[in-house]
């Protein structure tokens, strides 16, 4: 049936020609895989909203081509000798109300973050070391007191308590983007950013028709817009579509110009030569993985979670599930992604590194089911598989495909599967409301440490709670400057890892691809492992 579909789909293609531009003038219409859960850059944890919000609204700088940091509303910048002063020089720019953008903007942004201690705050402190923002996502110091100021509208002084060789790199980041104080405190407490009038864009694009969790999204160019005149789509018109084989037909009737597919689908593509050719394999950073919920008894048992990723099998689960090009997980971080500044070292480019605690090994896995049992005192272990069913048919299949595995392989282990929508399983996992949920991580920045420090004890994305001290130890280390010699803050951080894999903190899955169909004449179209996953600024449409 589903390559009845694709052949439908083809004869489609073949009839309709080239398709149409999208109705009331040059709107790219692109495939969204899931709703946008917010466009309030102070809550956004998913990459969905972070692509529509970040062709919205722009921060001090922005990842550009190939994924290097480029100058946005910061013109420039300057860098003290002691590494832990950043001042940035704003450019005249316009929010789409007609206000000036200014530094002021900034610092209530950013204040606004670490008072509300969302699940990004984190950033400000663990990792960006703004001066007191750890103080005030604690509640132990005042807003007031972060370490960011505006001397006057277009100068940001941002104090750090240490050095950070990555901080520029933080800085494109959504929750650094500014928001309009004055706009915000006209709003009724709750309604910014739920519908196109209580939000402001200063970027590329403004809202035209929204709402949270709408399948349809509408943005228009934004006139205000400081680089307005060097952009040349109308617009962007994103569609939500969970299925691959409704994808590949929206995208041969010309219904959608930009489309992601997965599955067997990709093959048929590939062996069309009408299609082969709008084809493109782009990679994301995501890193796909199980956490387990240690306040769980069973899960709290290490062998429990050794034996459930020793019977995992990952060749199988992207080249007979997933079937986009994406690679099977033995790490924690991505390889090709982020590399020794000295040596030019591949930090995960060796995926055996930790083969003896993450490999598919049955006989490795029931060895330690037989240890959990006894150490447990059970012989059966019922468990829930949380995930999300609202992002696409490919998550749904790798959820069921994991089910099968499991219980084929570990014999006395039951799963459950859980399908929620996306907004769900975040709460669900916020509150620890899970046995085991099916996550995934998109770096923030290029440092190992962009993955790493997700299982920091205390982080708010480290949904399973596992703690470990000398884990702890490293990461801090890590992050304030310990380890001041490139070599030891290398070997600390494979250090890290090693415990994340050693003690089954998670099981890595696979680091994401995603194949995608780009209709003939759009061009232009930005991709990138971390941040925004797809920028739209430069792209064009014939």
């Amino acid at each position: 049936m589903r390559k009845l579909l694709v052949l439908l789909a083809l004869v489609t293609f073949l009839s309709a020609g080239c398709a149409e531009k999208s109705k009331g003038g040059n709107y790219l219409p692109v495939m969204l895989e899931r709703p946008v859960i917010s466009m309030d850059s102070s809550y956004i944890v998913d990459t969905t909203s972070m692509e529509v919000l970040g062709n919205c609204v722009e921060g001090l700088l922005r990842l550009g081509k190939d994924g290097k940091i480029v100058p946005a509303l910061a013109e420039s910048y300057d860098i003290s000798e002691d590494g832990k002063t950043y001042t940035f020089h704003l450019r005249d720019a316009k929010w789409s109300n007609g206000d000036d953008v200014t530094a002021g903007d900034f610092v209530f942004a950013w204040r606004r973050v670490c008072n509300d201690a969302n699940d990004y705050a984190y950033l400000f402190s663990d990792i960006a070391n703004i001066k007191n923002a750890a103080a005030i996502i604690s509640h132990k110091s005042s807003p007031v007191t972060l370490g960011v100021s505006a001397p006057d509208s277009k100068t940001l002084v941002v104090e750090l308590e240490s050095p950070v060789p990555f901080f520029l790199s933080l800085v494109p980041l959504h929750i650094f983007y500014p928001v309009n104080e004055q706009f915000y405190n006209s709003l009724d407490a709750g309604t910014y950013a739920k519908t196109p009038e209580t939000f402001l864009s200063n970027g590329v694009f403004v809202l035209e028709d929204y709402q949270p969790g709408t399948d349809n999204i509408r943005l228009r160019k934004n006139e205000s817009y400081w680089d307005a005149a060097n952009v040349h789509l109308d617009g962007l018109n994103y569609r939500v579509v969970h299925a691959p084989n409704e994808a590949l037909t929206d995208f041969t009737s010309g219904t959608l110009k930009v489309v992601k597919i997965s599955g067997e689908y990709v093959q048929n593509v590939r062996d069309n030569k009408s299609l082969a050719k709008n084809l493109i394999t782009a990679n994301v950073g995501h890193m796909n993985f199980l956490a387990f919920n240690t306040r769980n008894e069973n899960l709290a048992n290490q062998n429990l979670r050794l034996a459930i990723t020793h019977a995992i099998d990952r060749e199988s689960l992207v080249n007979e599930c997933i079937m986009d090009g994406s690679q099977p997980a033995y790490t924690a971080v991505r390889p090709n992604f982020t590399f020794n500044k000295i040596t030019g070292e591949d930090f995960s480019a060796d995926q055996t590194r930790f083969a003896e605690y993450v490999n598919f090994d049955i006989d490795k896995a029931r060895v330690h089911l037989e240890l959990a049992k006894s150490e447990l005192g059970a012989e059966n272990f019922e468990l829930g598989l949380l995930y999300s069913r609202d992002s696409g048919d490919t998550l749904i299949n790798v959820a069921k495909t994991l089910k099968i595995q499991l219980e084929e392989n570990l014999p006395g282990v039951t799963i459950n599967l859980q399908p929620v929508k996306t907004a769900t399983r975040f709460e669900k996992s916020e509150k620890q409301d899970f046995d085991i949920v099916l996550d995934a991580w998109s770096p923030d920045y290029a440092d190992p440490t962009t993955y790493l420090t997700l299982w920091e004890t205390g982080n708010a994305n480290n949904f399973g709670l596992w703690s470990n001290a000398r884990y702890d130890e490293i990461i801090k280390g890590c992050m304030n400057g310990t380890y001041s010699n490139y070599a030891d803050y290398w070997a600390a951080l494979h250090e890290a890892e090693g415990i994340v894999m050693r003690e089954a903190a998670i099981a890595p899955l696979y680091f994401s691809s995603q194949t995608i169909l780009i209709a003939d004449g759009v061009q232009g179209i930005e991709f990138n492992a971390m941040n925004l996953p797809r920028v739209f600024k430069n792209a064009t449409m014939k």
